[in-house]
């Protein structure tokens, strides 16, 4: 890969390890936190947000505006993409957001983290049966080795809570389905690459019109938007928790599509999958807490497999005109 690529790659990657990393806190301070100082039942105070449709919802308007305004400003090729290919992406981009959030209400971050770790795989694999891509066994290996790192430093010994317990089931359910639509977007945006190469802003502005429009009805219907309304009415420090969580989820979000337009969807969730291992290790050196050993093999693991990743996998540059086939540009 060349210094301009790499650059490229560079500049993604670090974006989305920022943006993420403060959105995280906020996912985790909206979802798992208490508003207000009103006494329950049980004795603890405030409220819990329960929004998870909502909470989708704001996230993706504020990502197709973001996109929108971005293609004001940086004039695009038209996009050629198939509307079939953006509704069946959107929906299954939505329904991975949506088991996400969800499951925040009945399993901790940690568990939410961990299981989102494995969205390589999925990946990876639809990419294969759908996307009709292929990759190397060397390739494989490094993605398989990076999650069981990540999983191994991140997961926590120790008794659930009996509130942990009572969610057992029902949120390991979502993260899974969570799982599996991330696996038939990955796999959708490899046929969409392959017959059109949509530029990420055009990507990002049609993926979020359309779950924004689809996330609208379940929304009216429920009676969850006035039931939302309120709620921020209620509790003013909201806004400004939903906007933040917003504004760097859709600068994110934009690094993503940049990573997927320009290396892929398995790069990205490869950079996406580091990033939290990162996240991690950064508190531990931040607040000095100490690694245990298999933390220490975890952290071993994740490494051995970027840079096998790296130097294994790379390739050299194709002759002009090698084949008709576009190469994919996979390298991190």
């Amino acid at each position: 890969m060349s210094d301009k690529p790499k650059t490229r790659f560079l500049i993604y990657a670090l974006g989305i390890f920022f943006c993420y990393f403060v959105f995280g806190i906020l996912q985790e301070k909206i979802t798992r936190g208490r508003y207000g100082d009103e006494v329950n039942e049980d004795g603890s105070r405030g409220e819990r947000f329960t929004f998870a449709l909502a909470l989708v919802g704001v996230q993706c308007v504020v990502n197709w505006a973001f996109a929108k305004g971005m293609l004001l400003v940086w004039q695009q090729k038209k996009d050629e993409t198939h509307p079939g290919y953006y509704a069946s992406c959107s929906l299954t981009y939505l329904l991975a957001m949506v088991g996400s959030n969800m499951a925040l209400r009945w399993v901790p971050y940690p568990t939410q983290v961990v299981g989102k770790a494995a969205k390589p795989i999925p990946v990876m694999i639809l990419a294969v049966l759908i996307g009709r891509k292929s990759y190397p066994l060397s390739r494989y290996l490094c993605v398989l080795t990076i999650v069981l790192g990540v999983v191994l430093f991140m997961y926590k010994d120790g008794k659930s809570s009996a509130v942990d317990e009572e969610g057992t089931g029902l949120g390991e359910l979502l993260l899974i389905l969570s799982l599996a639509m991330d696996g038939l977007t990955g796999a959708i945006q490899e046929r969409m690459r392959a017959s059109s190469a949509p530029s990420a802003q055009h990507m990002m502005l049609a993926m979020n019109g359309w779950s924004s429009a689809m996330v609208a009805i379940p929304l009216v219907i429920s009676g969850e938007a006035l039931s939302f309304i309120q709620f921020t009415i209620n509790h003013p420090i909201l806004i400004w928790h939903l906007t933040t969580l917003a504004l760097t989820g859709a600068l994110g979000q934009l690094f993503i599509f940049l990573m997927v337009s320009g290396f892929g969807p398995l790069a990205c969730s490869v950079v996406t999958t580091t990033r939290k291992f990162f996240t991690v290790l950064f508190s531990v050196l931040i607040f000095g807490n100490p690694l245990i050993p298999r933390q220490w093999a975890g952290a071993i693991l994740v490494f051995l497999g970027l840079f096998s990743d790296i130097f294994i996998n790379k390739k050299p540059p194709a002759p002009p005109q090698a084949t008709k086939k576009p190469l994919m540009k996979e390298e991190h």
